[in-house]
């Protein structure tokens, strides 16, 4: 580890699958567990930032947030189509890239086969941007954020590192990371890396 990395302060929180905040859409037609928010116990009137998974059941409309960026990610089941104002359609699916666009952009989805969870990363544009990527862990990784927020939603099972903390994640399990940290899994673990920064 350089003198960079040691001399670095390490923070570690994990918010737990079983323990996310349910709440109904703003457009009443589904149901969001939300991961993570900012500030804390903010609503979607008032948040900077917010990490959510939702379950997609029906075609139909998406939920407009004036002011809002998004990011888009599927956990589980076929995909949806996405009809974004101003883009062709998309089709979405567990081995897409996170798809990135306005959530003031008129929206629909049409489900491929079957219900789906989606990945959803909010920001509020002109305070908040954000990045996500998904990458797979096997063995042992270091990672370093740098600055800002940085969070990593596990799919599988791993043990994770910070100074004197160290944290399992299972499977839908989140940890907000601060530091350098020593990500370990002994069989490939996908992950999504969110980071989040200061406009």
């Amino acid at each position: 580890m350089s003198d960079k990395q040691s001399s670095s302060p390490c923070h570690l929180q994990v918010l737990k699958a079983s323990a996310y905040r349910r709440m109904p859409w703003k457009n009443g037609g589904g149901e969001t567990a939300e991961i993570a928010v900012f500030p804390p116990g903010a609503n979607i009137a008032t948040f900077g930032w917010r990490v959510s998974m939702a379950t997609v059941a029906t075609d139909g409309p998406f939920s407009v947030f004036p002011g809002i960026d998004r990011t888009l990610s599927i956990l589980q089941g076929d995909g949806m189509e996405l009809d974004i104002a101003g883009r062709a359609p998309v089709v979405l699916t567990q081995a897409s890239q996170p798809l990135a666009f306005p959530a003031d952009a008129a929206t629909s989805a049409r489900l491929v086969s079957g219900p789906i969870v989606d990945l959803n990363i909010m920001t509020r544009r002109g305070q908040c941007a954000h990045q996500v990527g998904r990458r797979t862990f096997e063995g042992q990784h270091h990672l370093d954020p740098e600055g800002g927020v940085t969070l990593l939603l596990s799919l599988g099972n791993l043990r994770i590192d910070a100074g004197d903390h160290a944290a399992e994640l299972g499977r839908l399990d989140c940890a907000i990371l601060e530091g350098p940290c020593l990500i370990t899994s002994d069989m490939p673990a996908q992950v999504y890396l969110i980071r989040i920064s200061a406009v």
